[in-house]
């Protein structure tokens, strides 16, 4: 019996040491990688980062993980408050819808999204204008640039973790930091997902690169941005119906 307790101890004192050192990990890549494509109001490194801890460590540990990330980007980067509130409320609903979806990964894309393009997005409001003393913002300022840099960064981090769970490494790492396993999604649908969601990232670079290294635009420009959109969504639908086709054919021989 005490061997039994002494074994059952030294396995979770184990799990804790790999939890907090995953943690760490994330802290210390989270704050180095936050500059890259950084602007006031997106950082899509930060929802990469999001995404992955709400999978691995789920909504408390990630909370936890992205307050303290958002604190040392703060102290040692000069980062407004927008690096918590662009953080905290994402990485806490993905892991949340994560778990309740019981392992879907798109949940937790669309938690981060939702989290911190909309509800992060409009709580920096009345942050950055009473706290930090930024005028002529409204409710809805935040909003279009949180989305953008959640969409890119959170969509680079669930194409990341597809990739992981087709491998069977998601399930793997999970057990090591003691968190719940989830067996996820047939592999083809997170791959048609992926597919559709590079959409979001070909529709913002095209957008940028128009508005920002081309003075006049023709309409055919314009429009570039929607035919990418909607060839990513249209290969990531046509994708998906082929494999489950194929699937279906599979079972029935």
């Amino acid at each position: 019996m005490q061997n039994h307790t002494t074994s059952n101890f030294t396995i979770n004192n184990h799990t804790k040491v790999m939890k907090l050192t995953f943690m760490a990990m994330m802290v210390a890549l989270g704050v180095i990688i936050s500059p890259i494509l950084r602007v006031e109001g997106m950082c899509p490194m930060a929802h990469l980062i999001n995404v992955t801890c709400a999978v691995f460590i789920g909504p408390y540990y990630g909370f936890l993980t992205a307050l303290i990330i958002s604190i040392l980007r703060m102290s040692f980067l000069g980062i407004p408050p927008l690096a918590i509130t662009g953080q905290v409320f994402g990485v806490f609903l993905a892991g949340m819808l994560y778990r309740l979806s019981h392992g879907k990964l798109i949940w937790a894309f669309l938690g981060e999204v939702i989290g911190t393009g909309i509800i992060g997005a409009i709580i920096s409001y009345p942050v950055m204008t009473y706290i930090w003393g930024r005028t002529g913002l409204t409710w809805f300022f935040y909003v279009p640039s949180f989305i953008a840099g959640t969409l890119i960064g959170g969509s680079l981090g669930f194409i990341l973790l597809s990739k992981m769970q087709k491998a069977g490494l998601v399930a793997k790492f999970q057990a090591a930091l003691g968190s719940t396993v989830y067996n996820g999604i047939d592999s083809y649908a997170n791959d048609a997902i992926g597919i559709a969601v590079f959409g979001f990232i070909g529709y913002l670079l095209v957008l940028v690169i128009i508005h920002n290294f081309i003075p006049n635009p023709t309409p055919a420009m314009n429009a570039m941005k929607y035919v990418v959109l909607f060839g990513c969504f249209l290969g990531g639908a046509v994708y998906y119906l082929k494999h489950k086709t194929t699937g279906r054919k599979s079972i029935t021989a």
